[in-house]
């Protein structure tokens, strides 16, 4: 049975501590510089460390042997014996949960912004300890990673969008959106200069573009004023228009004389405010601001994991950039004296955390949405595809994200199937699993190594292991833990993590790993598990073996296909939309599914998102349109949507534009009005939207 540990570096508040975050705290720094390559909320910000560690391509390692791992377990050993400090040369974004919001105003190491009882930090390792003992402080947790939006690109130079396809409702109810601020959160880019957002007069309707990855050599400094954050760079319209006047002379696109920390060819980001805003899109008259996450591409360039290590892409960057935009928009209607309507669209998923609106992320954007005139939509994901459609297809495993089922009684057993990828491919990312199951039960869990007969575990409820060194040469963490702080149910947290240190590189089994719950008490027995998800590239070649970051998937026999949408796109106060094949009036089979943990309705409507043309970003002015493929193409039209609805009542609150699409939805060919957990309550009715909107504060007196 797993032992308690007695002497936790993170002192006597130990369980104050998200599980993943601990593991972090009780890590060296040299292995969480290695983990910071991927791990979305780390950041090396010690030069030095980052020089002495390498990047961990696998390129010039050599194959393990087992005398190897066994000097490796006593160097564990060892090194865990001496660690009496947590590092400093770490940093983390964190979500600081306190338990009175007006209790404790001093400020936490890092903080950056408050929102009820949650606070977002940006604080080294090593300050954990003494934010935790703040008696005002109930929970710290790691902001959730963000993921690579990865849409399917059409070949080919496709003509520009008609412009009837996205013309909705009598402009004399909505003038097009103008007055109305529509606010992007994206990556890889905002294309200013694209003619899809030039007015009649030549100027950029972006009005802001805040590039949270801008770093020292940028000129622009970082927010300021009601909206002052102290990292990355913003343009303003001025900066902007400034460029487009001076690039004929320069010869140089505009984009080059104001430039941002990415500006990717294709860029997700120009293409979604295409569809949302541009001028061939659904609210054509709106301004637009742009918030730029500094998200790597996941490359093998030379300098390209370094700058993975020293930036944040997690969830917390989310909650800044939508306060950066509510802040804008309030400024704006200070500038205009007259109310500036919000609507924001999120085409980034996260998938930790318990899918019931309960993370720390989805909290904070609830509570700015309760305020009138404000809207967000987010893409419901694209986990939604469980089976190959022809042979060769990948597509399954990221869908394969979600399992559930029931432990029957006390005593019994329930084994998920966990895959990591095999066929002469080493896995060396972390594989995450999370599973919630009700505070009325007890369950104690074991893991199993592909073709092992020895279980780790197990481990019951307020137990853990921590970092250990499984003899195959991976290391296993496992956590236990009762009533979480965000919504009182039980979860389990599992990590298989690689090993790297002395004297090389170690990646996850391949092969089939056994997570076996087991019943101590049963009153409900129900549970829900998802796996966090890596974006899938190369990373180089370990003896004989080719190496990857890959995603881990449940197996066949333990997926579960439903409760697939991305916990981002479970919050109470969000618009969550599928993607609707406008052709075959079907959901594309990649559109992840809900219900939520907690049996809401998930996603709320479906929208055009299969084959959707918009601009094309910073690839010249012969390249200007590309074809894309994802929820991520369907949530700016339901963003588009919303802003038109604010444009025609600019008090309609965040449930209310909810409200309205639901009860206007269209069913999809063969449905009723009953939800779907792919398609929602069906297809977006943009005619009925606005005219709903409109038409919401009338009344008939009828005594």
């Amino acid at each position: 049975m797993a032992k308690k540990k007695t002497r936790p570096l993170l002192g006597e508040n130990f369980r104050k501590f998200q599980p993943k975050l601990r593991m972090i705290a009780n890590s060296k720094a040299r292995v969480n510089a290695v983990r910071s390559e991927l791990c979305a909320p780390l950041s090396v910000e010690s030069a030095k460390l980052r020089k002495e560690v390498p990047l961990q391509r696998g390129d010039a390692a050599a194959p393990i042997t087992k005398e190897d791992l066994v000097a490796a377990r006593g160097n564990m050993r060892e090194q865990r014996g001496s660690m009496d400090a947590i590092p400093s040369s770490i940093y983390a974004n964190v979500f600081i949960e306190t338990l009175d919001a007006a209790a404790g105003r001093r400020r936490f190491p890092g903080e950056r912004a408050r929102k009820s009882t949650l606070v977002t930090a940006r604080v080294p390792l090593s300050k954990l300890p003494s934010i935790a003992a703040d008696e005002n402080v109930l929970h710290v947790e790691l902001g959730e990673p963000l993921t690579m939006p990865m849409p399917t690109v059409a070949t080919g130079r496709p003509a520009a969008p008609t412009l009837a396809a996205r013309r909705f409702g009598s402009p004399d109810q909505h003038r097009d959106g103008a007055g109305v601020l529509v606010g992007i959160i994206d990556v890889q880019g905002f294309d200013f200069a694209h003619p899809d957002f030039l007015d009649a007069r030549g100027r950029t309707r972006f009005v802001r573009v805040w590039d949270q990855g801008a770093g020292p050599g940028f000129s622009r400094p970082a927010p300021k004023g009601k909206r002052q954050f102290d990292y990355g760079a913003e343009l303003t319209d001025a900066h902007m228009n400034a460029a487009l006047k001076a690039a004929p002379r320069l010869r140089l696109p505009a984009t080059e004389l104001e430039r941002q920390s990415q500006m990717i060819p294709g860029s997700h980001g120009t293409h979604v405010a295409s569809i949302a805003a541009g001028n061939l899109g659904v609210c054509p008259k709106a301004m637009i601001a742009g918030v730029l996450v500094s998200l790597p591409q996941p490359q093998t360039q030379k300098g390209q994991d370094d700058e993975r290590r020293r930036s944040f892409y997690d969830s917390t960057r989310v909650a800044d950039a939508v306060d950066y935009l509510v802040g804008l928009a309030e400024e704006l209607s200070r500038e205009r004296g007259r109310p500036v309507p919000l609507s924001i669209n999120v085409s980034l998923g996260t998938n930790g955390h318990a899918h019931d609106g309960s993370s720390a992320v989805s909290r904070w954007i609830d509570a700015a949405m309760s305020v009138p005139g404000r809207c967000v939509c987010v893409a419901a994901g694209n986990a939604g595809q469980e089976v190959a459609e022809f042979e060769g297809d990948m597509g399954y495993v990221m869908g394969r994200i979600h399992t559930s089922g029931s432990v029957p009684a006390r005593g019994l057993v329930k084994d998920i199937g966990w895959v990591v990828v095999g066929n002469g491919v080493a896995d060396i990312s972390e594989n995450e699993l999370e599973i919630w199951y009700s505070p009325q039960d007890r369950f104690s869990v074991s893991v199993r190594a592909p073709g092992s007969e020895q279980w780790v575990g197990p481990v019951e409820p307020q137990q853990y292991i921590e970092n250990r060194l499984l003899p195959e040469g991976c290391i296993v963490s496992v956590y236990n833990e009762l009533y979480h702080p965000a919504n009182g149910a039980n979860y389990i947290s599992i990590y298989l993590s690689p090993f790297f240190g002395e004297p090389g590189v170690v990646g996850i089994p391949a092969g089939d790993w056994t997570v076996r719950l087991r019943g101590e008490e049963v009153r409900d027995g129900k549970y829900h598990g998802w796996i966090e998800r890596d974006d899938p590239r190369r990373r180089g070649r370990v003896g004989e073996r080719e190496t990857w970051r890959f995603p881990s998937f449940f197996s066949a026999a333990s997926n579960v296909d439903n409760s697939s949408v991305s916990s981002l796109a479970c919050g109470h106060r969000v618009i969550s939309v599928a993607n609707l094949d406008a052709d075959t009036e079907r959901i594309n089979i990649s559109s992840s599914q809900g219900p939520t943990r907690d049996n809401r309705f998930k996603p709320d409507t479906a929208a055009p998102g299969t084959n959707v043309v918009a601009a094309k970003g910073f690839a010249g002015p012969g390249d200007l349109w590309v074809s894309m493929t994802g929820t991520s193409m369907a949530s700016p039209f339901v963003a588009g949507v919303a802003g038109l609805m604010l444009a025609a009542e600019p008090k309609l609150t965040a449930a209310q534009i909810e409200g309205i699409i639901i009860r206007t939805a269209l069913p999809l060919p063969g449905d009723s009005f009953v939800w779907r957990d792919s398609a929602g309550f069906g297809r977006i009715d943009p005619e009925a939207c606005i005219r709903e909107a409109a038409q919401i504060n009338d009344r008939k007196d009828i005594t």
